[in-house]
């Protein structure tokens, strides 16, 4: 389930780095989807509980590791 968006935000980046953006422009894929795995996290674990809120949870930290490659393809040049 979580490589459809982590498709969608490497592309992104790689498009933006493509284009020559400058370094700010290029990690914002990236802190959006931390931003979006911390608030999915918290709706898991807070407001779901049980299995449906685990399902939240791993969904978030598999964000959390694409976003991280986000963040290292943008700072290559």
């Amino acid at each position: 389930m979580s490589l459809i968006p982590a498709i969608v935000i490497l592309l992104v980046t790689w498009w933006f780095r493509r284009m020559n953006f400058p370094l700010f422009a290029r990690i914002i894929p990236g802190i959006i989807t931390v931003i979006a795995a911390i608030f999915l996290f918290y709706i898991g674990f807070v407001n779901i509980r049980g299995f449906e809120g685990a399902a939240y949870g791993i969904l978030a930290f598999f964000l959390v590791i694409f976003a991280v490659i986000s963040f290292i393809m943008a700072k290559k040049q």
